[in-house]
């Protein structure tokens, strides 16, 4: 067999080892898809537990979570939960309808809120829904209010010669504009509606905290409070951690030795559909460094922009 036999020989061998493993690795994802896909639905094994939920980053309206809210409150072996909350807030909506998941959960089974290092605005929302609020002593809370921001970039267009002509069906329609200064009947539309969700927010702690509505308006300055001032302020029941969870528990009849099982968000993605597969491929070529596989699909995934009102702590910039 003359050389250059041999190397088309080896050639080809080479070209069907790299296929041979690129079929492998192609049969070991799909089988991790396949378990994913249907082990999400599988019943609860593990017994009797204290189901924990962490809600944490920016809070919005999150259809999974109220989803695995859902299956907690419907899970016979979950006998309580607790909801770790680190979060500085978010839309005044979804924390309305995190706050009605887990009040939903509370009428089956007790719940412990558990603020860690910031629960504030609609993470302190959130927090309210418990029926027993353990927080750090120097744990950050409280920032309740409503705020309602637009841009505006009338003097950048300006400065580029650039103007926008409109034509609408009434002078309310699409106010407050980024493109002009705003009216006063703008203005006080948007005020209107900021200070109304206000009042639902001012109502919901007074309600839940048991509180006369004058002594929440009081607090209800957008001022935050650390663990140790919202005990004093009665926004939160305990100064703690698991200990205190556990113990207020026992007063539920909810054993102290069970398990607290995590229940976190099902991963609906697998490394090989996009974006988990664009994240995967700048891995596998060395480029994990300029784009981190994580932040890509979080990138992809989540939302840009936030639509309605909000209610979030803004801290100072770094």
């Amino acid at each position: 067999m003359d050389s250059s036999a041999i190397a088309d020989r080896r050639q080809l061998r080479r070209k069907l080892g790299f296929w041979r493993i690129i079929a492998v690795l192609l049969l070991v994802g799909l089988g991790f898809a396949l378990y994913r896909f249907f082990a999400a639905d599988l019943p609860d094994t593990r017994g009797p537990q204290i189901a924990r939920v962490t809600i944490s980053g920016l809070i919005q309206d999150d259809g999974e979570l109220l989803e695995r809210l859902k299956k907690i409150k419907d899970n016979d072996q979950v006998k309580a939960l607790i909801v770790s909350i680190s979060s500085t807030g978010g839309t005044t909506y979804g924390g309305e309808r995190i706050f009605k998941a887990i009040r939903a959960v509370a009428d089956k089974k007790p719940v412990v809120s558990d603020i860690r290092t910031v629960a504030a605005s609609a993470g302190y929302m959130i927090a309210t829904a418990g029926d027993d609020i353990v927080a750090g002593e120097t744990s950050i809370t409280g920032s309740i209010g409503v705020i309602f921001q637009y841009p505006q970039t009338k003097d950048l267009l300006d400065k580029l010669g650039v103007s926008l002509e409109e034509i609408k069906s009434s002078p309310m329609k699409a106010e407050p504009s980024p493109f002009h200064p705003p009216s006063e009947d703008a203005k006080n539309m948007i005020r209107s509606m900021v200070m109304d969700s206000y009042g639902w927010f001012v109502d919901l702690v007074a309600d839940r905290r048991k509180l006369p509505r004058e002594e929440v308006l009081k607090l209800a300055d957008g001022s935050i409070f650390t663990g140790r001032q919202a005990l004093q302020n009665k926004l939160i029941d305990t100064l703690g951690g698991e200990d205190e969870i556990r113990a207020y528990l026992d007063t539920r009849k909810v054993n102290k030795d069970l398990p607290i099982v995590d229940w976190k968000a099902e991963n609906k993605t697998s490394s090989f559909f996009w974006p988990g597969a664009a994240s995967w491929l700048l891995n596998l070529f060395g480029y994990d460094d300029f784009v981190k596989g994580e932040g890509l699909q979080k990138m992809m995934t989540e939302k840009l922009f936030l639509d309605g009102l909000l209610s979030v702590w803004q801290g100072a910039a770094d």
